[in-house]
């Protein structure tokens, strides 16, 4: 299993970014939830966005009003909308699926690479 996110980069405060991470696996799989975390320098992880595969969502209270996730379960993939950008939102953003694949026969976490995300003031 593989996730594979982009999307992220510079912007200026009050901007947009839109991230995209696509999940692929050679082995027969299902996904359950899909999500966003971020992660400041000198910070913890946190949770940023969650989406069931019900399309079910929750939001960090930071990004309520501003973010939006979302997901195509046809092409495996979670999307992350922010809007209204603020240098608070400086992070990596890491997007990550509970999936259950034939060869594990159980539900793991997997995690993406990575997207750098720079908003400045």
């Amino acid at each position: 299993v593989q996730l594979q996110a982009s999307g992220g980069g510079l912007v200026q405060a009050g901007g947009s970014l839109r991230l995209s991470c696509a999940a692929t696996s050679k082995s027969m799989w299902s996904i359950n939830d899909m999500g966003w975390y971020r992660q400041a320098p000198g910070k913890q992880r946190e949770l940023v966005a969650l989406i069931t595969k019900g399309a079910t969502t929750t939001y960090a209270d930071s990004v309520k009003g501003r973010f939006t996730v979302s997901r195509d379960n046809d092409k495996n993939t979670v999307y992350l909308q922010m809007n209204n950008l603020n240098p608070e939102d400086t992070a990596v953003y890491h997007c990550n699926a509970h999936i259950w694949t034939i060869d594990d026969y159980q539900w793991k976490t997997y995690w993406g690479q990575g997207t750098q995300v720079t908003v400045s003031s």
